[in-house]
């Protein structure tokens, strides 16, 4: 089926593992620069909305060709605002502009190896009618079948899931995590509740290679090691 999405990246100014994190270097360029190519490479500018508090970012933003002339709320700027806010504030902002859609693409910058061909194929899972959300999962490194335990009550270790007599990672269950790299979200759900509480969520898997998610300078190096040495994602 036909979608009309929006994409919204969010990018505040604030941030505390790698100062003014967005705009940090990654192989010569901006973090949120990849972002935004993958972004352009599947949509028109209009299309896609900078939901930043900062100058800086926007100012980069906007080099790499995207209108950055609004700014969210101070309140939505801090450590303690949620994505549903932002993400219904991006909506709110299209709304003005007139702006038609049935699906909002979130989009990180903390995920610079997304490829636009993910965007595509998340979007591809999505019918309004049947789904609150698809969002891009790479399968788990710790598996709760396997290789994930808990303390009891008496400080013993027991597998977090199951019986516990799996001998082989492959025998266990699939167990996915979010990679943070897309979301494609359907306006109603969202006004209706946070995503958390989605109760309809399909899996849109990537591989483990491009689903890193930068939140430490150690991210930041692994995903430049990636880029300058031209590995096949």
């Amino acid at each position: 089926m036909s979608v009309n999405p929006i994409y919204i990246i969010p990018a505040r100014g604030g941030s505390k593992g790698i100062p003014h994190k967005n705009i940090a270097l990654l192989a010569g360029e901006p973090l949120i620069a990849y972002t935004i190519r993958a972004a352009l490479a599947v949509a028109p500018a209009e299309r896609v909305i900078v939901s930043t508090d900062d100058d800086e970012i926007a100012a980069v933003s906007e080099l790499y060709g995207l209108d950055c002339s609004y700014r969210r709320p101070p309140e939505l700027a801090t450590d303690t605002a949620g994505s549903r806010e932002v993400i219904l504030d991006g909506m709110n902002l299209a709304d003005r502009r007139g702006i038609c859609y049935d699906a909002v693409v979130l989009l990180q910058p903390t995920s610079p190896l997304r490829r636009p061909e993910d965007i595509n194929a998340a979007l591809a899972l999505y019918n309004p009618a049947l789904v609150d959300m698809v969002v891009t999962v790479t399968e788990a490194a710790a598996n709760p079948y396997y290789n994930s335990f808990e303390t009891d009550s008496e400080g013993y270790l027991h597998v977090s899931k199951g019986d516990g007599l799996l001998t082989r990672r492959q025998d266990a269950p699939r167990v996915w995590e979010y990679n943070g790299a897309v979301y494609v979200i359907n306006p109603e759900s969202i006004r209706k509740m946070p995503m958390g509480k989605f109760p309809r969520r399909i899996p849109s898997p990537m591989p483990r290679e491009r689903s890193i998610d930068i939140d430490s300078k150690l991210d930041l190096l692994i995903a430049e090691i990636i880029l300058k040495n031209d590995c096949q994602l």
